[in-house]
């Protein structure tokens, strides 16, 4: 069996969530998921619109998805990948190099973005509707 990670906040789920948990899958055959939690997104600075467990359970609901685990720091990736075994790590191209340090532990594959949709653009269309 294939496992595959991947790790995001998943606020104001989208379109181009859906197609990177879609892809990711499709690389293994168990879909990991880490959602940051409300605690590890204020000390990234970030704010989402809902509650980790609410973020959770929607990712959760996705059919690619076979478990979510929170993520609660940058420095867990390294223990998460040996605590399930994990033979493929996936993050978006915009973090293209950031986790290169992983290759020591599994494969590390940077997939493309979907293109002009992303939870920080919403939520500007939204306060510039205001």
């Amino acid at each position: 069996m294939i496992k595959v990670i991947t790790y995001g906040t998943f606020d104001l789920f989208h379109y181009g969530h859906l197609r990177l948990l879609q892809r990711a899958k499709a690389l293994g055959d168990y879909l990991i998921v880490g959602v940051s939690t409300d605690e590890f997104n204020a000390v990234k600075n970030k704010q989402c619109t809902y509650p980790y467990i609410e973020r959770a359970e929607i990712v959760k609901a996705i059919r690619y998805v076979d478990e979510v685990i929170p993520e609660t720091c940058w420095e867990q990736k390294i223990s998460d990948i040996q605590k399930y075994d994990i033979d493929i790590f996936v993050m978006g191209n915009d973090w293209e190099g950031k986790f290169d340090f992983l290759k020591d532990y599994c494969r590390v594959i940077y997939l493309e973005r979907t293109p002009e949709i992303s939870s920080s653009g919403i939520k500007t269309m939204i306060r510039e509707e205001k």
